[in-house]
């Protein structure tokens, strides 16, 4: 299987350890031998690397210099308390919009700007209202519509705490009986979890899963066997963030809109857009 892979993903992810280990108590000492740690995982994995099995693989070796621990945590709650604080506003404008549907997917991109993974602040509102106005570079709402109308079951593959709030609006503008929202099958990154979901209520508009794989992505070779088997039998699947993208562009077999906001110049060199453009678009 043909993987995302090119040498300016090394030096991101030294950006984003960089400011993790800023925010790090322990040694300098320990920090050096990390970042040299860092530089032999990516050598040992050069000639098949991934992004989402690159980044497990660094966090189990941080692990075993702080110990095992959800670096996150803080971040994850106050970004739902945050996307919590502005459902009613939302929720309203799809109710009150011409276009709900197409609203609702618009707020479910916009928060995909919640991402620690990437970046240490993000401004959400100021993203919503840009996503409202903007065109999207790779546009196939009105397809993704069709496509959830006919479908017996929807599988909506999760990515970011807080983001998930307008996921939940989305979910619930589909008005779809059959929805299965997956989670990560541990902590990682500020990515979603069993917990965070419950947490936004989205067991009550959906079945919350969990893909068993604790990695920031959805890697179908460690999913649970659960997991596949729903994957499977979905007529559509609905990818959010570029994590998940990594994971599943290049499944051709299956019916999947990736709708994102496009992060880095590697993927937006992939879908021929630009860095920061808004995505739906649908891959099978």
């Amino acid at each position: 299987m043909s993987m995302i892979s090119d040498y300016r993903c090394f030096f991101c992810f030294t950006k984003s350890y960089e400011n993790l280990l800023h925010r790090l108590e322990i040694p300098v000492d320990t920090k050096n031998v990390i970042t040299c740690e860092m530089a032999k995982l990516y050598t040992q994995q050069f000639e098949e690397f991934h992004a989402p099995t690159y980044s497990r693989a660094l966090r189990e070796m941080l692990y075993t210099h702080i110990g095992k621990q959800d670096m996150y945590i803080q971040q994850k709650k106050d970004s739902n308390a945050l996307a919590l604080s502005l459902y009613n506003t939302y929720k309203q404008q799809v109710l009150h919009s011409d276009t709900p549907f197409d609203t609702a997917v618009r707020l479910a991109v916009a928060g995909n700007i919640v991402d620690f993974g990437i970046s240490q602040s993000f401004d959400l509102e100021l993203t919503i209202q840009h996503v409202l106005q903007t065109p999207f570079a790779l546009d196939c709402v009105k397809e993704l519509h069709d496509d959830i109308a006919k479908a017996q079951t929807v599988l909506y593959l999760g990515d970011n705490s807080g983001e998930i709030v307008f996921d939940k609006i989305l979910i619930e503008t589909m008005m779809h009986n059959t929805v299965f929202f997956a989670v990560r099958g541990a902590p990682v990154l500020n990515d979603v979890t069993i917990d965070d979901a419950m947490f936004v209520g989205m067991d009550t508009v959906s079945d919350v899963i969990s893909n068993g794989y604790d990695a920031p992505s959805t890697v179908l070779e460690y999913a649970s066997d659960e997991f596949k088997e729903i994957f499977n039998k979905a007529d559509i699947i609905i990818s959010k963030g570029q994590g998940n993208l990594e994971g599943l562009y290049s499944l051709e077999q299956k019916n999947i809109y990736f709708l994102l906001m496009v992060k880095c110049d590697v993927v937006a060199e992939l879908l021929g857009v630009k860095k920061g453009d808004f995505v739906v678009t649908k891959h099978n």
